[in-house]
């Protein structure tokens, strides 16, 4: 039996669906609502990881646990949420699987854990936390989960904790990383000469669902496929939607005068904005990611071309596309 939390996300509807082919008997944990194709391919309980309660329960009977829940933002109003959900609620899933005896647990974290303000540096799992050097509540919040992690091997948890970069999937593109393809498909005119790492959600799942199956255990690994420029990247997705690539530079002064615009425009509106503070600073910086301990603990394991995978997610959403309006 395996559970899955945060399984309707882009991450875990995936894992969900790569799990079912294999077999696997799965208990997936909800908030809102299930994703219509994977509603089949698990027991899903509505909840979230905040009740102890409820989680005591879901262990029951569980051996695998792919903890993939978590909140994604970038709005300084967020941080207290961000280190309830991220923070405490990985302590939760910790002790709730301790207290299970659960045999193996994959966490995912992000290399924003990591630090992101490393600009032109080349960042491996060895890299140590510096408050200084990280402007992300985001990533403070699942460097603090991560601690849960590491507090839970040294209990007896036998644990691996995966930091993938930017994910790319095909999802509900109003939200997370899939939000690229949008703006992109809309003609966004802006991009920035920064460059960071991205993967595939197919080889997420895949690094996970080996590192379960594996005697590995107590480490951390980063998933990247390769480091690009997001001109480059949101280029090659315009070109694939027969789009006007981006072809304005986002100077810092213009960077400054977007995201306070938006700050603006989504407190009027009371969405979740996309540009922030926070991303607009990321979006400049130069940072590297190695892959190559993910490949030195896998034998074989190989990350999916970049081409490709822009390739087949444009294909994915130009058909969710068709006779609706964007």
């Amino acid at each position: 039996m395996v559970l899955v939390t945060g399984g309707t996300g882009l991450l875990g509807s995936y894992l969900i669906k790569d799990l079912a082919s294999k077999g696997k008997s799965i208990k997936a944990l909800y908030r809102k609502d299930i994703p219509a194709e994977i509603s089949h391919s698990a027991r899903w309980i509505k909840g979230n990881i905040l009740d102890v309660m409820l989680l005591e329960e879901l262990m029951e009977g569980v051996e695998q646990v792919y903890h993939c829940a978590g909140l994604v933002s970038f709005t300084p109003e967020k941080e207290s949420e961000l280190h309830k959900i991220n923070a405490e609620g990985t302590a939760n899933v910790v002790n709730a699987a301790l207290n299970a005896a659960v045999k193996k647990m994959v966490h995912v974290s992000s290399v924003s854990a990591l630090g992101r303000k490393r600009d032109g540096m080349v960042v491996k799992e060895e890299v140590g936390w510096d408050e200084s050097n990280n402007i992300s509540n985001y990533g403070r919040s699942k460097y603090f989960g991560e601690l849960e992690v590491w507090r839970g091997i040294s209990e007896g948890l036998n644990a691996v904790i995966v930091n993938p970069t930017i994910i790319l999937g095909s999802g509900n593109w109003n939200t997370g990383s899939s939000a690229i393809f949008k703006n992109v498909f809309n003609e966004f005119p802006w991009y920035t000469n920064g460059i960071s790492g991205f993967v595939d959600v197919k080889d997420v799942t895949k690094a996970m669902m080996e590192l379960m199956d594996s005697d590995i255990s107590g480490e951390r690994f980063i998933l990247n496929a390769e480091n690009k420029s997001y001109k480059e990247v949101f280029t090659e997705i315009a070109k694939c939607f027969g789009k006007r690539p981006p072809h304005r530079l986002a100077t810092p002064f213009l960077a400054g005068v977007a995201w306070r615009i938006e700050r603006i425009r989504n407190k009027l509106s009371g969405s979740e904005p996309l540009l922030t503070r926070e991303t607009a600073a990321t979006a400049r910086l130069k940072v590297y990611f190695d892959n190559s301990k993910i490949k030195k603990f896998l034998p074989g394991f190989e990350f999916l071309p970049l081409s490709k995978t822009i390739e087949q997610y444009c294909k994915e959403y130009l058909i969710q596309t068709q006779g609706s309006k964007v």
